[in-house]
C-alpha cells in the first residue's frame, strides 16, 4: 500500500486522558509504569464489605480476592458542570468522571470545547457496568427515584454530547472486555467514512459492586490475590479494576493540516466474532483471534513481522493467555528475524483487569510507549507459563525495561481486546513522525524577545489561583513546560485553550519573567503595549490574539500546558449532610438551595434560572414530604417561581410542623 494511502486512511491519536489506579493522569502512569508499581490495594469500605464476603476457601456467594484496582469515585467539580449537590450524589460516578476525563483530554488535544460545540463530533464509550444503579435499585421503594433515569448506560455517552453539544453519533459499546477497543474501531471506521470530523472515545469501569466477583470466584476464575500474572506458570485468574480513559481522534492528514500534536497514529484496526470455532460461547477460540489479527495487519498495510511489541489482552488466565500467546506467535512470528523477538506485555499486570475499559487504558500504555521510545516490564512473571511453546514461538515477555530501539522506520504497536462476548479486537498503532520544523524557525523561537501575554482563566476564583500556581510551577526551572518556547506556551493558552469568566493575564518575554509576573516577584512587569492586551481579556473582552501577535502566525506550535484545577468535593451516597437536629433544618429554603441550585442566586433568581427544574420540583416534593411528615401540595410547590418566593413559602410550611 502506497504511503499516500495509508495516509489518507490513518487516524491520528491527538488527546488523551486517564484515571487509573495509581495514576490520575497519563503522566503518572507513565511514572507507574516506569517503576513497575503494582497499583492494586484492599477493596474501600464504601464499595462493600469485603470481610463478611471473602473466603480463602470460597464458596458459593464468597469472593476469592480482598484486592482489586481502585480509582476515586467519589471526588467531583459538581459547580463547574452546572449540577446542584443532590444532583452529583444521584449521578452515576462513571458519568461524573467521564466528565472530567473527558475535558482534559480535550484540553490535551487543543480542541476548545466551545469551538467543538454544535459539531458533529462523535462520542463513543465502551462500557459493561451500572453498578450505581443496580446499588440504588436494590434499597426496594426508596431507591426507585426519577433520578435514576439518569443512570441508565445509554446516559454515559449521551451525558457528554449533552454537556459539550457534540452532535454526531453518541454510543455505549458493549462487547464485555473488548468493548473500549471496539469501540475505538467503530470511531476509526466513522472518522474514515467521513461521517464525523472528531471522535471521542472512552472507556468506564467502576466496580462498585461484588457480584460479578462471586460468579467470577463461583466459576474458579478469580484470581486469590487480586493480581494479573499475565504468561506465568502461576496465573491464577481474573483481577478486576476499575478505569476511566479517553483518547481524542481525528483523521490524519486533518490533524497535520491543523497544527495538532499528533501522539500516536492508528494505522489500521479489525474485530471479529469466533462464530462456531469454539466449544462454546464464553470459551476463546484460536481460529478467531487469528483471523483478527491477520484482518488487522491487512487492514494498516504493514507486515505483521514488523510489529515491536504487542500490549496484550492479557487476563492473567490460565488457560486463556497460552491462546493468546500462540495467536500472536503464529500471526506475528512468521518471517520475524530470531533475534528480534516479538515482545508482549500488559498494563493489567500493573492495574489490573479494567473490564470494558481495559483495551482503552492498554492503548494509552502503547501510545507513551512509543513517545518515550521504551517497554516497561511487565510485572508478576517468573515462570513462563508452560502450555506456551516458548522454543517454537518467537515471543518474549520483558522483565525489565528495554529500550524500543531504531529499526530505521516508525515504531509499530498492536493492542488486542478479547471479551466473553466472544468478539476479538486489534488496532494497530504506529509512531508519529516528528513535527517538521525548520532550524530557522526554531532559532527565531528560542531567540526571540518578543513579550508575549499568557492568558489564565477559571470557573472560580479559588481554581484561577490554583491554575496560576500550577502554570508558575510548569515554566519555571525543571517544570514541565521550561522546554517549550514562550510563544508557543502563550498561543496554546491563548488560542488552544477555553476562556473562562474569571480571568487573569500576565506578560513577559521569557519564562522566568511569566513566572515573576505570576508569583508576584517584586520587579515583575509588562511592557506597554502587552498591557492594554491583558487588561482587555481581564475585563472579559474577545481578543484577536493572531492580530495582537503577529508571530502566532509564524510557526507558533501548540505544546501541553497545564490542566484545569478541579475543585472537588466528595458526592457518595449518605455521606453528604442533609440538615441536623431533628426533621427540618432551622431554616429549610438554606438546605433547599445548597443541594438543588445549580449557580449562584439572589432573591429575585427565578427556581429555573438557578437549575431547579420538574425533576428537581419532583426530588423536593417527595423529599419534604419525607422529612416534615406532612403532605406537601406539588401545584403549590410548582406555582412557585422565585428564590424570595422559596422562602417565604417554607418559613410556612416550617410553622405548620411545628
Amino acid at each position: 500500500m502506497k504511503k499516500s494511502d495509508v495516509d489518507a486512511r490513518s487516524v491520528a491519536v491527538i488527546g488523551m486522558a486517564c484515571r487509573l489506579p495509581g495514576a490520575a493522569g497519563t503522566d503518572e502512569l507513565w511514572k507507574l509504569l516506569r517503576d513497575g508499581v503494582d497499583a492494586t490495594s484492599e477493596t474501600p469500605p464504601e464499595r462493600y464489605d469485603v470481610d463478611a464476603l471473602h473466603d480463602p476457601r470460597p464458596g458459593p456467594g464468597k469472593l476469592a480476592s480482598r484486592r482489586a484496582g481502585y480509582v476515586e469515585a467519589a471526588e467531583f467539580d459538581a459547580e463547574f458542570f452546572g449540577l446542584s449537590a443532590t444532583e452529583a450524589v444521584e449521578l452515576d460516578p462513571q458519568q461524573r468522571l467521564l466528565l472530567m476525563t473527558t475535558w482534559e483530554a480535550l484540553e490535551d488535544a487543543g480542541q476548545r470545547p466551545d469551538a467543538l460545540a454544535g459539531s458533529r463530533t462523535g462520542v463513543f464509550v465502551g462500557n459493561a457496568r451500572a453498578d450505581y444503579l443496580e446499588r440504588a435499585l436494590r434499597l426496594g421503594p426508596d431507591g426507585v427515584t426519577a433520578a435514576q433515569l439518569h443512570n441508565f448506560r445509554s446516559l454515559l455517552p449521551a451525558r457528554l454530547s449533552h454537556f459539550f453539544d457534540l452532535r454526531g453519533p453518541s454510543m455505549v459499546v458493549d462487547t464485555a472486555c473488548s468493548s473500549s477497543l471496539t469501540a475505538v474501531h467503530s470511531a476509526v471506521q466513522s472518522l474514515r467514512a467521513k461521517e464525523i470530523p472528531l471522535a471521542v472515545v472512552a472507556g468506564v469501569n467502576l466496580k462498585l459492586r461484588p457480584d460479578e466477583g462471586q460468579v467470577m470466584t463461583a466459576a474458579g476464575g478469580m484470581s486469590a490475590d487480586g493480581r494479573s500474572r499475565f504468561g506465568d506458570a502461576s496465573a491464577d485468574g481474573h483481577a478486576p479494576s476499575d478505569a476511566v480513559a479517553v483518547v481524542v481522534l481525528k483523521p490524519l492528514a486533518d490533524a497535520v493540516a491543523d497544527g495538532d500534536r499528533i501522539r500516536a497514529v492508528i494505522q489500521g484496526s479489525a474485530v471479529g466474532n469466533d462464530g462456531g470455532t469454539s466449544d462454546s460461547v464464553l470459551n476463546p477460540s484460536l481460529t478467531g483471534q487469528l483471523d483478527v489479527l491477520r484482518w488487522a495487519y491487512e487492514d494498516a498495510g504493514i507486515d505483521p513481522a514488523d510489529v515491536d511489541y504487542v500490549e496484550a489482552h492479557g487476563s492473567g488466565s490460565p488457560v486463556f493467555d497460552p491462546l493468546e500467546l500462540t495467536a500472536l506467535g503464529k500471526v506475528l512470528g512468521e518471517g520475524r528475524p530470531a533475534e528480534r523477538p516479538l515482545l508482549v506485555g500488559s498494563v493489567k499486570s500493573n492495574i489490573g483487569h479494567a473490564e470494558a475499559a481495559g483495551g482503552l487504558a492498554g492503548l494509552i500504555k502503547a501510545v507513551l510507549c512509543l513517545e518515550h521510545g521504551e517497554i516497561p516490564a511487565s510485572l508478576h512473571v517468573e515462570t513462563p507459563n508452560p502450555a506456551v511453546a516458548w522454543d517454537e514461538l518467537p515471543l518474549e515477555i520483558p522483565r525489565s525495561s528495554r529500550p524500543l530501539g531504531d529499526h530505521g522506520r516508525p515504531a509499530v504497536m498492536g493492542i488486542s481486546g478479547q471479551g466473553s462476548s466472544a468478539l476479538n479486537a486489534h488496532v494497530v498503532l504506529r509512531q508519529a513522525e516528528p513535527a517538521k520544523e525548520t532550524f530557522k524557525e526554531k532559532l527565531r523561537a528560542v531567540l526571540s524577545i518578543t513579550t508575549y501575554v499568557l492568558p489564565l482563566s477559571a470557573r472560580t476564583p479559588a481554581a484561577l489561583d490554583a491554575l496560576a500556581r500550577s502554570y508558575a510551577e510548569y515554566l519555571d526551572t525543571g517544570g514541565a513546560g521550561a522546554g517549550y518556547p514562550v510563544r508557543d506556551i502563550c498561543f496554546s493558552a491563548a488560542l488552544r485553550r477555553r476562556h473562562h469568566e474569571h480571568r487573569m493575564a500576565v506578560s513577559g518575554a521569557t519564562h522566568a519573567e511569566l513566572v515573576a509576573a505570576l508569583t508576584g516577584t517584586p520587579g515583575a512587569h509588562a511592557a506597554h503595549s502587552t498591557r492594554e492586551v491583558a487588561d482587555r481579556y481581564r475585563a472579559g473582552e474577545e481578543v484577536d490574539w493572531e492580530k495582537e501577535f503577529k508571530e502566532f502566525k509564524k510557526g507558533a506550535r501548540f505544546v501541553p500546558l497545564p490542566h484545569y484545577p478541579w475543585q472537588t468535593k466528595r458526592y457518595w451516597p449518605g455521606e453528604n449532610a442533609r440538615g441536623g437536629g431533628g426533621d427540618l433544618e432551622s431554616d429549610l429554603s438554606s438546605w433547599l438551595l445548597r443541594e438543588h441550585a445549580r449557580t449562584g442566586f439572589d432573591d429575585g433568581s427565578t427556581l429555573t434560572e438557578i437549575g431547579i427544574d420538574s425533576l428537581a420540583r419532583l426530588r423536593i416534593v417527595v423529599e419534604l414530604t419525607r422529612r416534615s411528615g406532612q403532605e406537601v401540595d406539588p401545584e403549590e410547590f410548582g406555582r412557585l417561581r422565585t428564590v424570595g418566593e422559596l422562602r417565604e413559602w417554607t418559613r410556612e410550611l416550617e410553622a405548620a410542623a411545628r
